[in-house]
């Protein structure tokens, strides 16, 4: 019985380093694309100046990302009011922006 147990845990031992070898290699292959890890947070900001909702962007590890609005404490507690997804980071941080921007425009004259 000993050495049934010893075997699946070196076969589960060699399955864990060919995990960990591949993840070497897909980060390797992210940093030459110049891509993120999947759930790496690319953008983060409130949606306006006294807002509750944060804008975030979120990497999705294949060189596209998910734009969220959420409340709450993000990353540990929140709730997704929104999401859109993009086959870029960059776009999907450019249309962040552009939405932090719609919601904090100063009106004429109030400056």
């Amino acid at each position: 019985m000993a050495a049934k147990i010893e075997v699946i845990v070196m076969k589960k031992s060699k399955e864990v380093e060919s995990v960990e070898r591949m993840e070497k290699q897909c980060e390797e292959m992210r940093q030459r694309l110049g891509i993120s890890k999947r759930g790496e947070t690319l953008y983060q900001s409130p949606l306006s100046m006294w807002s509750e909702s944060d804008v975030v962007v979120e990497a999705d590890g294949r060189g596209g990302a998910t734009l969220q609005v959420v409340v709450g404490n993000y990353p540990d507690d929140y709730v997704t009011k929104s999401e859109q997804r993009f086959l870029s980071e960059d776009v999907a941080c450019d249309a962040a922006e552009a939405l932090v921007a719609k919601h904090t425009r100063v009106p004429r004259g109030v400056v």
